[in-house]
């Protein structure tokens, strides 16, 4: 049971990620550690969101401005004793995609903005006595980042690479398909270098930190072939800010991007194997709006969203997985001057796994 049911809940977590500030792409779960023997995965998903907002009291709309994008991830992980197992994940932690149609007359209508990723995490995990465990690891991560507003300012950072580490530890009881682990990803911090078309066209730098979080991810028996199941992730999202000095000079010290408020995501499940081959997961999702206003580029603020899940044992040693998800994007309203209201947005997910045991 804990083999299928594990799998299954874990897409419906990730399928087509929605979460604080709109662009997070990974929940940087370390579920891959717990897997039995020589394990190898490869996942692929799509969010597909329809995020639309209106300026002079619902006259003019800015048309839908965040197109869908797909994200996917590998890993593998094997046991080097019967204490210490490692793993490797390749995932893309951020990401953003915004795309103000023109023609709308919304003040920024021809605007867009991309945000791109890649890490490579490298974990290990070290059982200790009474079914505890310790957790640590390293992670390299590339990002870069570009922009074009309405307004004629562009701006195309270099891309760069910078490390972090997580660390953590678990507790299991695997009579009844328990495990609790509780987990700490490092900020990293990127020195971009930046071509701005302010300034006279004179290169220039600035700093943005991909923000610290904590995960608590866990699961347990409840009945025969049921398993309960859910996390809790929270996210220094005040950390996260882009502030090229050409663009805080012509915006009066306003940053391009910056978030006033921290995250805390919550989901909860329940896991159902029908038989040897089948199983299957229902999974709730919730992000509470927080007060204030966001930024143009992230007219976003929350979320609750649910998924479904079937997992396949296609043989001994090959499953497939794949979930769908439903996401109610939370209302906002934008920063002034623009004070755009986005509001009845949702969107829709999906993604498989294919997981080998050797």
């Amino acid at each position: 049971m804990k083999r299928i049911m594990t799998t299954a809940a874990v897409v419906a977590l990730s399928a087509g990620m929605a979460q604080a500030g709109g662009v997070e792409r990974s929940t940087q779960s370390v579920g891959i550690l717990f897997e039995q023997g020589r394990y190898a995965e490869f996942n692929v998903g799509g969010f597909n969101p329809d995020v639309s907002g209106t300026v002079g009291a619902g006259t003019v709309s800015s048309g839908d401005m965040a197109p869908g994008y797909g994200t996917y991830s590998l890993g593998y992980k094997q046991a080097l004793s019967d204490k210490i197992d490692i793993a490797i994940v390749l995932d893309q932690p951020i990401g953003a995609n915004v795309g103000y149609p023109a023609g709308t007359g919304y003040p920024l209508q021809g605007s867009t903005a991309t945000v791109s990723s890649n890490a490579v995490t490298m974990m290990m995990r070290y059982k200790l006595p009474n079914n505890f465990s310790v957790i640590g690891g390293l992670r390299a991560e590339q990002a870069s980042g570009e922009v074009s507003l309405s307004s004629g300012y562009t701006m195309k950072t270099s891309d760069e690479t910078d490390y972090g580490y997580v660390i953590g530890a678990a507790w299991e009881k695997p009579e009844i398909a328990a495990r609790v682990s509780l987990t700490y990803n490092s900020k990293i911090t990127h020195d971009f270098s930046a071509s701005e078309n302010v300034m006279g066209g004179v290169p220039t730098s600035f700093a943005t930190t991909v923000p610290e979080s904590v995960n608590l991810e866990f699961q347990t028996g409840i009945a025969k072939d049921t398993l309960l199941m859910g996390s809790v992730r929270w996210v220094h999202w005040t950390q996260f800010d882009i502030s090229p000095p050409g663009y805080l000079g012509a915006s009066g010290g306003v940053p391009l991007v910056d978030y006033s408020n921290n995250s805390t995501s919550w989901t909860l499940g329940v896991g159902r194997r029908f038989n040897d081959q089948w199983s299957g997961a229902l999974m709730f999702g919730y992000e509470k709006t927080q007060p204030g206003t966001t930024g143009n580029l992230g007219p976003t603020d929350g979320y609750k969203s649910v998924s479904l899940a079937a997992s396949y044992q296609a043989s001994d040693n090959i499953k497939i997985t794949g979930g769908v998800r439903y996401v109610d994007i939370g209302d906002a309203i934008t920063n002034a001057p623009i004070g755009g209201v986005f509001s009845d947005n949702s969107g829709w997910g999906a993604g498989v796994r294919v997981g080998i045991n050797f």
